[in-house]
C-alpha cells in the first residue's frame, strides 16, 4: 500500500506556480496545472540539471534550462533529445486542501 506524505497546503500552491520541496532527501517539483498538482524529481535525466527552473514552453510540458530536454510534468517521459530517459514522477493526491505524494522510499 501506498505511503503518503503532506508536502503543501493547496492554498500555497496556486494554478500556474511551482513549489520546490524535498521528501526523503529528494528534491521534487510540485506544479499546479490549471487545478492538476503534479510531482517531478527536479532532475534532468539528461545532465542532472534543475527541472524545475526551465520554461513551460507548452500546456504540461516542461524544458530543462540547460540544453532544453523537454518532459512531460505528469508523466516525467523525455519527449526532446537530449534527454532519452524519463523522469521520475510522484503519485498525488489532494485531500481537504492540502496536497500529499507518494513517499519515494516507502
Amino acid at each position: 500500500m501506498a505511503k503518503f506524505i503532506k508536502v503543501a497546503k493547496l492554498k500555497d500552491l496556486p494554478p500556474g506556480s511551482r513549489k520546490l520541496i524535498e521528501v526523503d532527501g529528494l528534491v521534487v517539483a510540485l506544479f499546479n496545472l490549471d487545478g492538476r498538482i503534479c510531482a517531478i524529481e527536479d532532475m534532468c535525466t539528461h545532465d542532472g540539471g534543475p527541472l524545475a527552473e526551465g520554461e513551460i514552453v507548452r500546456p504540461g510540458v516542461i524544458a530543462c534550462p540547460r540544453h532544453g530536454a523537454e518532459f512531460d510534468i505528469c508523466t516525467g517521459a523525455a519527449l526532446t533529445l537530449p534527454a532519452v530517459e524519463p523522469a521520475r514522477t510522484f503519485t498525488v493526491k489532494v485531500e481537504k486542501e492540502t496536497v500529499y505524494i507518494e513517499r519515494p522510499f516507502a
